[in-house]
């Protein structure tokens, strides 16, 4: 605000001074420079009461934003009103409110830049001209500066206000996005953890099963602490090979860090959201691709194909269809429900943040609480995925059947080879 302070001093300076002084048009010189000087002086105070990189509260940023729409209605006051051509300056300061400060605010603004310069239509000194000539301008025309004017205000405040807006949803969205992220990172670094544990835990371990072997061949009548001793074997035993899972990650005993079936992925996502009226099936139909791929398990996959049938669930009347499909080259993941379907207003921006709907019509939607959320989860969902490597497209089922139709394809050597890349 400083800076955009500085520069409306120069700009201001320099017209005064080419008007009055070069061209030697007759205005209130003075009286210019003094307003001038005034934003000059506020700006050094600020400059020594404020770090530049302070960011102000929103009552003292619309305060200085009102006192710009003063100063300037007081040079355009002391310079022919709405009728001098740099009366289209008032836009800047509720620009520049509807950018960065609330909307009630941003109307306060506008209210008053409005109310001065509908006083200035009617109350100003004459706009400056040579003295051997004479101009008058209609009150008709000068009303309808005011009018233009007040247009220019009100589409650049709603543009700014627009434009800040969706970049603040936006960055909000990512932010939702990289925490589910970082919360999947975490999840991948339980795997060097586990590795590391059981590379520091297998040597403790050793040497408990061998003092153990020592004690038992030690004592003097093995048979009085015989179980417990066996015991003590087991449990070591049993600790060794659990830690042996652990330090291979591609091992099929442990349910952790097993390559699983694309089917059985599926089912496991599935399986929590088959209560309700809404029935759920898979359809596995006879591929060209051979063998069903097998896929590393994977946070963002999981968390953005669970989403899919959440919502399809929520919005079907009586059932979900899922299709899996594979070929050499590809896999396919097909969701498709019986609900109303896509809205065409909707349809063509849904991965965007924020876009969603009001109410969830279907039998699913009495457990959801019968609202949609804010809109994120599709975006956070379909975000995944594509970082995943797939690709999700959106339909509507031909007419004269209703519901919608959710594909996500990958290239098969990206899911069943690849570990993910979150």
């Amino acid at each position: 605000m400083i800076r955009l302070r500085w520069l409306a001093v120069l700009g201001q300076t320099a017209a005064v001074i080419v008007v009055g002084v070069l061209l030697r048009f007759p205005l209130p010189l003075g009286w210019c420079l003094a307003a001038i000087a005034l934003s000059a002086w506020l700006n050094i105070l600020l400059s020594l009461r404020w770090r530049s990189g302070i960011r102000l509260p929103e009552r003292y940023a619309t305060l200085l934003l009102a006192y710009d729409i003063l100063q300037l209605s007081a040079l355009l006051f002391l310079t022919g009103g709405m009728a001098n051509p740099f009366s289209f300056l008032l836009i800047v300061p509720v620009t520049v409110s509807a950018a960065t400060l609330p909307v009630e605010r941003t109307l306060l603004l506008g209210a008053l830049a409005l109310g001065v310069s509908a006083l200035l239509t009617y109350w100003r000194l004459p706009l400056p001209w040579p003295f051997d000539q004479s101009i008058a301008l209609p009150q008709l025309y000068i009303v309808g500066m005011w009018v233009a004017v007040a247009c220019g205000m009100a589409f650049s405040a709603l543009y700014a206000w627009r434009t800040a807006s969706e970049t603040r949803a936006m960055s909000k969205a990512l932010a939702e996005t990289e925490t589910i992220l970082a919360r999947e990172q975490q999840l991948s670094a339980l795997d060097g953890m586990a590795a590391a544990a059981a590379h520091e835990l297998g040597t403790p371990l050793a040497t408990i099963h061998l003092v153990a072997s020592e004690m038992k061949r030690g004592l003097a009548d093995p048979a009085q602490l015989d179980e417990d001793i066996d015991l003590l074997f087991t449990q070591s035993a049993r600790c060794r090979e659990i830690l042996s899972r652990l330090s291979d990650p591609d091992t099929r005993t442990d349910a952790v860090f097993a390559r699983q079936t694309l089917s059985a992925m599926i089912e496991e996502i599935i399986s929590p959201l088959r209560e309700g009226p809404v029935v759920i099936s898979v359809d596995r139909p006879e591929a060209l691709g051979g063998e069903e791929p097998v896929v590393r398990r994977n946070p963002a996959i999981r968390y953005g194909l669970g989403n899919l049938l959440s919502n399809a669930r929520d919005f079907a009347r009586s059932r979900v269809e899922i299709t899996l499909d594979w070929t050499t080259e590809n896999v396919s993941v097909v969701i498709a429900d019986d609900g109303p379907g896509f809205s065409a207003d909707v349809i063509d921006r849904l991965g965007e943040p924020f876009v969603t709907t009001r109410r969830l019509p279907g039998p699913g939607a009495r457990k959801a609480g019968g609202d949609s959320g804010m809109g994120l989860g599709f975006f956070i969902a379909k975000t995944l995925l594509e970082r995943s490597g797939a690709r999700v497209s959106l339909a509507n089922r031909p007419q004269p059947e209703h519901g919608a139709i959710v594909r996500v394809d990958w290239p098969r050597k990206t899911i069943e080879t690849a570990r993910a890349a979150s």
